[in-house]
C-alpha cells in the first residue's frame, strides 16, 4: 500500500510539474511575442517620427554614495539621448523612494540635470516600486496616453506588455551596452516575473501607493521633494 501511495504521488507531482513548466514558459513565449514588434532600436524609433507624451525610465539599483550603478547609467543614458533626439519633451523617473535613505529617483535626475535636460522637464515618480507599478502609475497619476519606455531587453519586453495591457501607445527600446555579472540569474528571475505580472494585468490590483494626478504639461519640479534645480 505504502509504495503505491508513493508511485500515485510522484505520479500526480510529475503531472503538476509538468503543467506548471508548460504555464510558465507558455506565459513566457506569449508576453516576449506579444511585446516584441513594440520593441525597436533608437535609431529606428528616430525615424519613425513619432513623438510620445513621456519617456519612461524604469529605475535600478543606486550605490552607497547616491551615484546610479552601470545598468541604471544605461537606462539614463539612452532615455536622455532620445529627449535630446525629440521622441518626448518629458522623461518620467520611475523607481523606489521607499524610505529616507534609499532614492532612486533623486539619484536618476541629477544625473540627467547633468547631462543636460533641464528640471521642469523631468518628472520623478517616487513610488514606482516595481515594473507594474510604473506603468501603472504612469498612466493613473502622470496621465500619459503614450510612452517610450527605457530598461535592458530582457526586462522591456514585460515593460512593455504591462503598458499594452493598460491600453497605453507604446514603443520599448533597449539600452543594452554590456554584459553584466549576473545576467543569468536576471533572466531566469525574468521568466517568473512575467509570470506574475500577467497575472497582474488580468486582475489589475491598484499599487500600493497612488496619489494625486500629475500633468506632464505643468514643471516637472512639481515631484521635486529636495530642491532639484535646473543648473
Amino acid at each position: 500500500m505504502f509504495k503505491k501511495n508513493t508511485k500515485s504521488f510522484i505520479k500526480y507531482g510529475c503531472f503538476i510539474a509538468i503543467i506548471g513548466a508548460v504555464i510558465l514558459f507558455g506565459t513566457d513565449i506569449y508576453v516576449k511575442h506579444k511585446a516584441g514588434d513594440a520593441i525597436s532600436s533608437e535609431e529606428a524609433l528616430l525615424q519613425s517620427k513619432e513623438k510620445a507624451d513621456a519617456i519612461l525610465v524604469l529605475g535600478a539599483q543606486v550605490k552607497p554614495d547616491g551615484t546610479p550603478c552601470l545598468m541604471l547609467k544605461e537606462r539614463l543614458n539612452t532615455g536622455i539621448q532620445l529627449y535630446k533626439e525629440g521622441a518626448a519633451d518629458r522623461i518620467i523617473m520611475s523607481g523606489d523612494h521607499g524610505s529616507d535613505d534609499y532614492d532612486e529617483v533623486n539619484a536618476m535626475k541629477s544625473y540627467a540635470i547633468d547631462q543636460g535636460v533641464p528640471s521642469e522637464c523631468i518628472f520623478m515618480d517616487h513610488a514606482g516600486f516595481s515594473t507594474y507599478d510604473s506603468i501603472y502609475r504612469a498612466k493613473e497619476i502622470f496621465q500619459a496616453k503614450s510612452l517610450v519606455v527605457v530598461t535592458q531587453e530582457y526586462h522591456l519586453y514585460r515593460a512593455v506588455y504591462d503598458a499594452m495591457a493598460f491600453d497605453l501607445n507604446v514603443r520599448g527600446v533597449p539600452c543594452d551596452t554590456a554584459v553584466y555579472k549576473g545576467d543569468t540569474y536576471r533572466k531566469s528571475r525574468e521568466v517568473l516575473a512575467r509570470l506574475k505580472d500577467v497575472g497582474f494585468t488580468l486582475v489589475k490590483p491598484e499599487p500600493a501607493l497612488l496619489g494625486d494626478t500629475i500633468s506632464l504639461s505643468d514643471s516637472g519640479d512639481v515631484t521635486n521633494d529636495k530642491g532639484n534645480t535646473d543648473s
